[in-house]
């Protein structure tokens, strides 16, 4: 079940990479200084590692032994 008045916010990192931000926001508030403040907390750290281990290639396949 989807939330309503959900939004999405593109945000960039420092390096040039892209993440979605998705938030309720009250009626009246500032949008853009709500994405730039986001975008200034956001740990582009973890973001990365997890990325990296989201798409990880498995290279080769690994042999099993049979038991006897």
């Amino acid at each position: 079940m989807a939330i309503p008045n959900v939004r999405r916010f593109r945000i960039t990192g420092p390096e040039g990479q892209a993440a979605t931000l998705m938030a309720v926001l009250p009626k009246g508030t500032d949008v853009d200084s709500y994405v730039a403040d986001a975008t200034k907390r956001f740990d582009w750290k973890a973001w990365e590692e997890h990325q990296q281990k989201q798409f990880k290639i498995r290279v080769g396949q690994q042999k099993q032994k049979k038991a006897k």
